[in-house]
């Protein structure tokens, strides 16, 4: 039994509020290529995003190859190079449907930018339907369902943290797809139980100070997390509840092993949140974040 932490009281949730754009969270798979290869299981168009005007049609399940030349944006149609006559586009499915590229299938649309000469290709996404790629990239699905809500609620978080500060801001998108932020697999990763641990905790966050925290997580951290000399508050060295196991990640904030060890111990996701991270607050995020 955790000092302080006991399993027959329920944990209370404090929600809150927080208001943003109606906009999607983007997240940048492929930066600084000289093409991309796209295809969509649906029919779908293609948009210049300066004024939304759509351009072509893209036909259900047939690779496009889109390239730079100069300043603009090219695509090969039929073999034929076609120029766009602009550097920003957007390709959004017309029914109901899926993109595809780097052999995975994506939610959402797809943006490409032409930064100077090379490509940034981002998936531009409902923030739920983004966790849903996300959480079984990053714990296997297999695992207790109060630690997969718990993985849910840190990666919402960590996001929605990550977004509001801007880190890739300059690039045009918010998160890459790799453990640099958090790994993303797209449609093609969901799973049933991870996605049944998205819905159940919809919108939830960790807050401080009334805004978002970074929860920074990792796979385990051989019986005691870390802390960096970041003066926050909402990170504490605490034991790891994966004592034995080799250290794999930075060590900081929730261990993953260690989540899913307390899960099956009867913990539940609230509580295992509240054990690794401290000085917080739950609260709900507005609907607008998931349009």
């Amino acid at each position: 039994m955790i000092m302080g932490l006991k399993k027959i009281i329920p944990v209370v949730l404090i929600f809150l509020l927080f208001n943003c754009r109606a906009e999607a969270i983007k997240i940048g798979l492929q930066v600084g290529v000289k093409d991309v290869k796209i295809a969509a299981s649906t029919p779908a168009e293609i948009y210049d995003i300066y004024n939304d005007k759509a351009l072509y049609q893209i036909r259900p399940m047939k690779i496009y190859q889109f390239k730079v030349k100069d300043n603009e944006l090219i695509v090969n149609i039929d073999r034929k190079d076609i120029k766009l006559n602009t550097n920003q586009i957007s390709i959004r499915t017309m029914n109901p449907g899926f993109l595809c590229q780097k052999r995975a299938w994506y939610r959402g649309n797809f943006l490409i930018y032409n930064f100077g000469g090379t490509i940034t290709l981002i998936n531009n996404v409902p923030l739920e339907d983004y966790l849903k790629g996300v959480v079984p990239s990053e714990m296997p699905s297999r695992w207790n369902e109060e630690a997969l809500k718990a993985q849910a609620i840190a990666a919402r978080s960590y996001a929605v943290a990550t977004k509001t500060a801007g880190k890739h801001a300059s690039k045009g998108f918010d998160l890459v797809d790799t453990t640099a932020d958090q790994a993303y697999g797209g449609a093609t990763a969901e799973k049933k139980s991870t996605s049944k641990a998205v819905d159940d905790t919809k919108g939830i966050v960790l807050v401080q100070n009334m805004k978002v925290i970074p929860t920074y997580y990792h796979a385990s951290s051989g019986g005691q997390t870390k802390v960096w000399n970041s003066g926050s508050s909402f990170l504490q060295s605490v034991p790891s509840f994966d004592a034995g196991m080799k250290k794999n990640g930075h060590g900081v904030g929730m261990s993953q092993h260690g989540a899913n060890n307390m899960a099956e111990q009867g913990y539940n996701a609230y509580q295992i949140l509240n054990y690794f991270y401290k000085n917080f607050k739950f609260a709900k995020l507005s609907d607008k974040w998931d349009i």
